[in-house]
């Protein structure tokens, strides 16, 4: 088996920044460098630039990987900064493009969950259909991100397929079965359901004193991506709330008494949510996996995380993102050669590599570098194996629609206040969602 050498990139609240070529010339307008024709210049001319790209959480875009690109476009500077929560580049984003563009990175990277409300403004990103990357990915990755006019304006990054993160020695402490092939059949194995998983989880916290899992939203978020339309019908017309009993029903079980208490009762990304890496603060996790990156980063020193090959439900996607070029920028081919480099098959098994980010390019799949890869922290835990099982798990693509953050969010904010903030009981907590969901206007 091949073992995998992790080496994260600092996550903290503000922006981190690499610069690959120190001797090349750059230039603070936001955009990239202007050449001195005054024309956009693609990444193999001559004329030094800048090329900027924005990410959040941890993309595996190391500064050795983006060196690499240096080696065959000397003259390309690349700066990468770097959001502390996908909300934030979010919001970064979209109130910079409501401004006309100015400020924005060469290469926006956004999430699955606010892409189609950006589809809606198409023309304010670069095409990126091209011959050279036709066939990279399968559908289900390329049809979100392509307008009606059939321009693609996204090419994909990775996606995020569940299994279930643990923690070993918390299993043993409290007499459970550990081993991952165990723990997959303690939860149900291929057949494994919610139900089951909570079964298990009062099991682990009758003998422990830390919770089962972090975080209520994150486990509505694993039952959420298994709806084929949560919030919008798939002609894009809102769902609503009110009428939803789909949801409303996942928002019950998540916010009910039996699962609360099997909560730690944090918001992840929180400072509170940090620290709990460190002092035993629950013992499992969803985990696509890109979360095995954030994981590792707060739980150093801690040896006992594994990974089993199971999610209740059978399957699920959670995440996946892409990488744009905004139209206004300057450097507006250049960048988009950047984009196609990062997200090229051979670039995204190594960003997984360093980061836990599971490729989306179909040729990448069977690629021995990523099927036989190991991951160190994780006991050694063969997360390529794994991921793609839970890969081919995945029986559900929800559908997203314009409306799908915004309603979403109502949801969301209302789970936060029952599991972490405390200020709502169910009903009253429901109720909110309902009035924020009205004030939509959808």
């Amino acid at each position: 088996m091949r073992k995998t050498t992790r080496k994260f990139l600092a996550v903290t609240a503000g922006v981190a920044s690499i610069a690959l070529l120190a001797t090349a010339c750059s230039d603070d307008n936001g955009g990239g460098g202007t050449p001195t024709s005054g024309e956009t210049k693609k990444g193999d001319d001559t004329t030094p630039i800048t090329l900027t790209v924005a990410t959040f959480n941890n993309f595996g875009y190391t500064d050795e990987l983006l060196a690499e690109y240096s080696k065959d476009h000397p003259n390309v500077t690349v700066k990468q900064t770097i959001a502390a929560k996908s909300e934030d580049a979010r919001t970064n984003l979209t109130t910079k493009l409501a401004a006309g563009g100015a400020g924005l990175a060469d290469v926006e990277a956004i999430e699955i969950d606010w892409l189609p409300e950006l589809v809606q403004s198409g023309d304010k990103f670069l095409d990126l259909n091209s011959a050279d990357v036709e066939g990279r990915w399968p559908e289900f990755k390329t049809k979100p991100a392509t307008t009606a006019s059939g321009a693609l304006i996204g090419y994909g990054t990775d996606v995020g397929p569940e299994a279930i993160c643990y923690r070993q020695d918390l299993f043993e402490a409290a007499g459970l079965e550990s081993t991952p092939e165990a723990v997959k059949e303690l939860l149900g194995g291929d057949g494994a359901t919610w139900d089951k998983y909570f079964e298990v989880g009062k099991q682990f916290t009758d003998k422990s004193d830390s919770a089962w899992f972090d975080s209520a939203n994150a486990i509505y978020q694993g039952m959420v991506n298994q709806l084929e339309a949560a919030y919008e019908n798939t002609d894009g017309t809102p769902i609503p709330l009110a009428d939803n009993s789909a949801v409303k029903g996942l928002f019950e079980t998540v916010t009910g008494a039996d699962v609360q208490a099997l909560s730690a009762h944090l918001g992840q990304w929180s400072g509170d949510w940090d620290a709990a890496f460190q002092n035993n603060g629950f013992a499992t996790m969803l985990c696509p996996a890109w979360m095995t990156g954030p994981i590792e980063e707060r739980a150093g020193g801690i040896t006992g995380w594994n990974v089993a090959d199971v999610f209740p439900g059978g399957g699920g996607n959670w995440g996946g993102s892409y990488l744009t070029v905004p139209a206004a920028g300057k450097n507006a081919e250049a960048a988009k050669e950047l984009a196609a480099w990062l997200t090229s098959p051979a670039t995204q098994i190594k960003a997984f590599l360093n980061a836990g980010t599971f490729p989306s390019q179909t040729e990448a799949l069977t690629d021995p570098a990523l099927t036989a890869a190991t991951n160190d922290f994780f006991n050694n835990a063969p997360v390529g194996t794994i991921f793609g099982n839970r890969y081919q798990a995945i029986k559900v693509t929800p559908f997203k629609g314009p409306n799908y953050f915004s309603i979403h969010t109502t949801v969301a904010d209302a789970i936060t206040k029952v599991d972490v903030d405390k200020s709502a009981d169910q009903a009253a907590a429901w109720q909110g969602a309902l009035d924020a969901y009205n004030a939509l206007g959808l």
